[in-house]
C-alpha cells in the first residue's frame, strides 16, 4: 500500500502514453501547437507496461490512461492488453476526446475496459469547432453516442471556458436528461502552454452551479466518495447526472489518492507541482524492481498537502501545457 506523508492511501495512477494530440484546443496549447517529445524520449509500451506492473504491485488498483490524446498511440491497445493481465488492477479507463476510438470499442469491451471519459467542451458544432481548431464534431458526438448506446460507463469532461461556450452548458445537460451518463463542469485550469495569463476565473464551480440553477432548480446533491473530485448532482427527471470540478479552487487536495506518471516517464505528485523524479533512464537501466519501488515511495513520502502549497514548488507549472502534463 502506498501512503503519503499526509496519511493519504495512493491508490489511482494516471498513465499518460503521449504527450501528442491531434487537437488543438485554444485554452490547451497555442494554435501552433508545443514542441512534442521526440519519440526516444517517450516510454515504450513494455517500459509503459512495467511501471504499470510495478505501480499494481504496490498498491494502484486503478489505472487512467491519459494523454495527449491517448489514441493517437498506434500501440495503445498492446498496452491496454498487458496491463489486463495485472490481478491486483481492479479498473482500467481511459481519458480521450474521443476522435479515434471508434475502431476500437469492440476490444474495449472485450478487455472489460468499461469506464471511459469523453473531453467533450461544446455540444453546438460550431463552437466546438472554434474552441478545438479542427473539424471532428461528427465523429466524436457519433463515437460519444455509440459509447453510451453500448454500455460504456461514460463521463463528459466540459471545461467552462468565459465567453467561449457557456451558452452550452444548458444543452449539454440534455445529454444526461435523456441517456445515463456524467456531465462534468470543470473551472478553466490554467495549464495552456502559456497561452494566456490569468490569477482568477469568472467561472468557478459556483458560478457554474448558479447558472444551471436558473434552469433547474430541483437539484439535489448526490453522495460521492470521499475521494471524488467532482461535487456531483442529480436533477429531478434526468437519467444521468452531472458533477462540478473546483480545478482551479482546488477543494479536493485533502482526500487526493492520484499520482500522476507522463509519457516521459516523470512522476508527478500533485498536479500544480513539478515533476519529482524520472522512471526512465532508471527503468532503461535495468535498475532491479527494488529500486525503482523504492524512488517512487520516496517522492510521495514529500508530497505536498495542497495544490496551492504544491505551486509555490514550481513557478512555471502554469506555462506548461496539460498534454505534457498527462491529464
Amino acid at each position: 500500500m502506498l501512503i503519503d506523508n499526509h496519511n493519504r492511501v495512493i491508490n489511482y495512477l494516471r498513465l499518460a502514453v503521449t504527450d501528442r494530440c491531434n487537437l488543438r484546443c485554444n485554452y490547451c496549447m497555442p494554435s501552433e501547437g508545443i514542441d512534442f517529445a521526440k519519440k526516444d524520449k517517450l516510454l515504450s509500451t513494455a517500459e509503459l507496461s512495467k511501471i504499470g506492473e510495478l505501480m499494481v504491485q504496490m498498491g494502484i488498483d486503478k489505472i487512467r490512461i491519459t494523454g495527449g490524446e491517448p489514441f493517437v498511440r498506434k500501440d495503445l491497445m498492446t498496452l491496454l492488453r498487458n496491463l489486463r493481465n495485472n490481478s491486483g488492477l481492479k479498473d482500467i479507463s481511459i481519458t480521450t476526446n474521443a476522435t479515434l476510438i471508434g475502431p476500437h470499442i469492440d476490444e474495449l469491451k472485450a478487455l472489460g475496459i468499461k469506464d471511459v471519459n469523453v473531453s467533450m467542451d461544446a455540444i453546438n458544432k460550431a463552437t466546438f469547432e472554434r474552441i478545438t481548431r479542427r473539424d471532428h464534431f461528427d465523429t466524436v458526438h457519433n463515437n460519444l453516442i455509440r459509447l453510451i448506446t453500448e454500455g460504456f460507463n461514460v463521463r463528459i469532461n466540459f471545461i467552462v471556458l468565459d465567453g467561449q461556450n457557456v451558452e452550452d452548458i444548458i444543452p449539454m445537460l440534455d445529454l444526461q436528461k435523456h441517456y445515463p451518463v456524467n456531465v462534468r463542469f470543470l473551472e478553466e485550469m490554467p495549464f495552456n502552454g502559456g497561452s494566456k495569463k490569468f490569477n482568477s476565473i469568472k467561472w468557478d464551480y459556483k458560478a457554474i452551479l448558479a447558472h444551471i440553477r436558473k434552469t433547474y432548480p430541483e437539484i439535489e446533491l448526490v453522495q460521492s466518495p470521499i475521494t471524488s473530485t467532482s461535487i456531483n448532482y442529480k436533477i429531478t427527471g434526468h437519467k444521468g447526472n452531472f458533477g462540478l470540478i473546483p480545478s482551479f479552487s482546488r477543494t479536493f487536495c485533502g482526500s487526493c489518492n492520484r499520482l500522476r506518471i507522463t509519457a516521459l516517464g516523470d512522476v508527478i505528485t500533485c498536479l500544480y507541482g513539478p515533476p519529482k523524479i524520472n522512471l526512465r533512464e532508471i527503468v532503461r537501466s535495468n535498475s532491479p524492481d527494488d529500486n525503482i519501488k523504492d524512488a517512487i515511495r520516496n517522492v510521495i513520502g514529500k508530497r505536498a498537502k495542497t495544490g496551492f502549497e504544491a505551486q509555490k514548488e514550481h513557478k512555471g507549472v502554469f506555462d506548461n501545457s496539460m498534454t505534457s502534463i498527462g491529464g
